[in-house]
Order: C-alpha cells, then structure tokens, then sequence
C-alpha cells in the first residue's frame, strides 16, 4: 500500500510542471509540499489543515497541537474554487486524513465573487472529499471578516450562512465558528488588534482565539 502512494505521488510530480504550463496557480508552493512529502511522507489518518494564507501562515499551527498528527497544507491567497479545480490530487487525497479542516473562501469573496458561487464551490469540494474519502470528517472554518475587507462583510456572512446550513445534520460535517469569536465584545465588530498591520492575516493573539475553538475538534 506504501509504495503504491509513493508510485502515485512520484506520477504526480512528472505531471505538475505540464499542468503549469496551463498557468497552474501556485505551482512553486505545490511542489514545495510534494518535496516534503518525498522525504518523509505522512501517515495516514493525520489532521489535515487546508486552504488560504490564514492557514499558511499559521506558523505554531503544528506545535500548537503538537500531541496529534497535524499537516498543514496552506497555499497562500489561493482560492476554495482553486482548491476544487487544482489542488486536491496533491495535497489532499494521498494523505487519506481522517479529519480535514478547511480555511477557504475568504480570496473568493475579495476577488469578487458571490456567496452563492462559494457555496457552490464548497459544495463541490464536500461532494470530491466525499467520494474520495466517505469516512473522513470534515471541518469547515467559517470565514472571516478581516477589517481590511469590510466592504465585503455581508457577503461573508451570507456565504456562512449558506454554507452553515448545508452542513447542518449531514455525517461527518461540522460547521465552526472562527469568525465571531474574533469580535470585540462590546462593538460586536471585528477586533483589529487582533490582526496584523494589514488588517488581514491574523496575529498570535488572534490564532489563540482559533486554537480555543478548534481545540475540541482536533482531539
């Protein structure tokens, strides 16, 4: 079975430099992980991280939850469709995760597009993950309304709520809030101090937010 994944991987890596002739987005980060996983690949059953720069750069994400097979795979500023059309043959399906959580939409919405097409999107995504791997959990962090991007906050939160709703009562989906729990308590808005100077990525205050929350999924 090892070496079957190992045959499988090495394929993908003599394909990935054709697809980047067809303008394969963040290809050099792709091959980055496809390096580290021809010298030490993970095992199967880990706790997969996906999805855009907020998991990226999550720097303490592994030692954080250092008592679990953590792999964290963030492509910085990629997109959930991306996720979708790309990425998934190469940093997804040869772990075979047991839990997966994804961080993604949020570039989607930014770059213009509706909460009804990000839904769709995720919905496409479940619907992969779900064939390929029926008994793996999945994890949905809802996005988040970074001050930077406030000209985008309904449809953030219209895009949760969509999202929210498909998830809810179906197996081996779970639905979390990492959006709310940045607010400041008495504007009920989002607590920039709680983010970097671009208003965008998180600080380490804000990551300890998200580790509190995540906390009981992880285990």
């Amino acid at each position: 079975m090892k070496n079957r994944w190992y045959m499988w991987l090495w394929s993908l890596l003599l394909t990935l430099p054709a697809l980047g002739q067809e303008k394969f987005p963040f290809e050099n980060e792709i091959k980055t992980f496809q390096h580290q996983d021809s010298l030490s690949f993970p095992k199967p059953d880990g706790i997969l991280f996906i999805g855009s720069s907020s998991i990226r750069r999550w720097e303490d994400l592994e030692q954080r939850f250092s008592r679990y097979p953590v792999i964290k795979r963030g492509v910085g500023g990629s997109e959930l469709s991306q996720w979708v059309k790309y990425f998934t043959p190469y940093v997804l399906f040869p772990y075979h995760p047991s839990k997966i959580f994804i961080y993604a939409g949020e570039n989607d919405i930014a770059a213009g597009k509706s909460a009804q097409t990000v839904t769709q999107d995720f919905i496409t995504l479940w619907t992969m993950i779900h064939e390929q791997l029926p008994k793996a959990e999945i994890y949905f962090m809802s996005i988040k309304q970074s001050p930077s991007r406030a000209g985008t906050y309904n449809v953030v939160k219209q895009a949760d709520k969509q999202i929210a709703d498909f998830i809810a009562g179906k197996p081996h989906m779970h639905y979390i809030d990492v959006n709310t729990i940045l607010f400041n308590t008495q504007t009920h808005e989002p607590d920039s101090t709680l983010f970097q100077l671009d208003l965008l990525h998180l600080k380490s205050t804000g990551y300890d937010r998200w580790e509190k929350v995540l906390k009981p999924y992880v285990k």
